[in-house]
């Protein structure tokens, strides 16, 4: 099964499980555990922005860094971009804040609300260098446009 195959196999078990779901934390959490099982990627998760910091929430993986600061390092360079980043090697990207030395490449994506806010990104690693590619932008993209309603489901 081709990366983008793995991707088409997500979108579909994420639509069922959001369908039937309907709590933020728990629908973020089987997100997470979607992308994690059917990629194999060494960790996923979302960081919320909260009070202008990111605060670690639902992800599947090894234990993360519980506060991160926007602008600084991948993650805060994504809040601080509102665009998404593919980080080859994050040893050679400035100001890296390493979570978990194994943690070799990365992709960040912002996610946004209904309104716009941006709200949370969603962060991934490898520990393999130069792991994600356009395939991985393009249907990250689409999960999160999946997500955005998922905003106004606090509870």
């Amino acid at each position: 099964m081709t990366k983008r195959d793995r991707y088409i196999v997500s979108l579909r078990e994420m639509k069922i499980r959001l369908e039937k779901g309907g709590d933020l934390f728990a629908d973020l959490g089987n997100v997470a555990a979607v992308l994690r099982k059917q990629q194999g990627f060494y960790w996923v998760g979302f960081y919320l922005l909260k009070d202008e910091r990111l605060v670690l929430g639902p992800f599947q993986g090894t234990p993360a860094c519980v506060f991160l600061t926007c602008g600084e390092g991948v993650c805060g360079s994504c809040v601080e971009r509102r665009a998404p980043i593919i980080v080859d090697d994050v040893r050679d990207f400035p100001g890296h804040v390493a979570c978990d030395p194994r943690s070799r490449s990365e992709i960040v994506i912002p996610c946004f609300d209904d309104t716009g806010d941006l709200r949370a990104i969603l962060d991934i690693d490898s520990d393999q260098p130069h792991h994600f590619d356009e395939i991985d932008l393009e249907f990250l993209q689409r999960i999160e446009e999946q997500i955005r309603p998922l905003w106004g489901k606090i509870t």
